[in-house]
């Protein structure tokens, strides 16, 4: 099979549709906020990587997604459309579509509670034919024996598998074993690390090839084959840091999809990322590969060495 064949990327995962309520900050347990606005945006942690992948990575993307026969569907197909993704939808007549309620703050952070509905219902069946993909991108919004079984049979055809472990829980060895790249967040990492004392020992003890954790708006941390790699955030202002993760995850795996280095998908991945959190939305704040490759460019805003420095520093302590 030749390179370009092997650069599609298959996304099998959630797809929601977002309902967004900006307020002044997110509520304590207890507490009622009164919101001041009110939007609906296509979303789920599957769909958003998607987007990504094709839009911000510029890669060949399919998506494997499971919907409700209802209203709610639509909006979340037409975006992933419109990004360019090639669908394999599955409609369950017997489960909603997945829903997302996002308390968004004026701070840019947020909180979210998912209602999944259909996206229990990808079964092992469901998986397309897989001729002409290189990777497979499986998130934890979906039932975990049917995203094991998809990976094993991704392996089986000698596809390379990752996994963004989000929401956090323990995986099994067996799962783990399958994967070629794990995505997590620190406190995905403590799950799945079983609460490691630092960020070094987490990366340590997850047998998988390639690790990488992701830290916010100080950049990524990643080891790869036993070596450490350190990525700085970008500077910027931040809007809304809705579907950042997915961005990174998406836009990550397209460029290694694109055979780059590791080193080059890390900082793409965290322009990209960097990028969405300026905008409202989850795939609608998704940029473009062109403005990833704008930002790339800009020697002003591309992490110096003093930023590798500080957050090396810090991964340190």
């Amino acid at each position: 099979m030749s390179s370009a064949a092997r650069s599609t990327v298959l996304v099998a995962g959630s797809a929601n549709l977002d309902f967004v309520v900006r307020a002044t900050h997110v509520p304590a347990p207890g507490e009622t906020v009164l919101g001041r606005g009110f939007s609906t945006f296509p979303g789920g942690k599957g769909a958003n990587q998607a987007v990504a992948c094709a839009r911000a990575g510029g890669v060949p993307t399919r998506m494997l997604l499971a919907v409700g026969e209802d209203d709610f569907a639509a909006p979340i197909e037409a975006s992933l459309l419109d990004a360019g993704v090639a669908l394999s939808t599955v409609r369950d007549p017997a489960l909603p579509t997945g829903t997302a309620f996002i308390c968004l703050a004026d701070t840019a952070e947020n909180a979210i509670t998912v209602a999944p509905g259909a996206n229990l219902g990808l079964r092992e069946e469901h998986l397309p034919a897989l001729e002409g993909v290189g990777w497979l991108l499986l998130q934890l919004e979906t039932p975990v024996p049917t995203i094991t079984a998809y990976a094993r049979r991704a392996r089986a055809a000698g596809l390379k598998v990752a996994l963004n472990a989000a929401p956090a829980q323990v995986l099994s060895d067996a799962l783990l074993a399958l994967l070629d790249v794990l995505i997590v967040n620190e406190g995905e990492l403590d799950v799945v690390a079983g609460h490691p004392p630092d960020l070094a020992t987490g990366l340590a003890r997850v047998p998988v090839p390639c690790v990488i954790v992701t830290l916010g708006a100080r950049g990524c941390l990643a080891r790869v084959n036993g070596e450490v790699l350190l990525q700085p955030g970008f500077r910027i202002d931040p809007l809304d840091t809705t579907a950042a993760g997915d961005t990174f995850c998406g836009a990550l795996i397209a460029a290694l999809a694109d055979h780059q280095p590791m080193a080059e998908a890390l900082l793409a991945a965290t322009a990209a990322s960097a990028l969405t959190c300026t905008r409202l939305g989850a795939q609608a704040s998704i940029p473009t590969r062109a403005e990833v490759q704008a930002l790339l460019a800009d020697p002003t805003r591309v992490p110096d060495a003093a930023a590798h420095a500080a957050l090396a520093a810090g991964c340190a302590q």
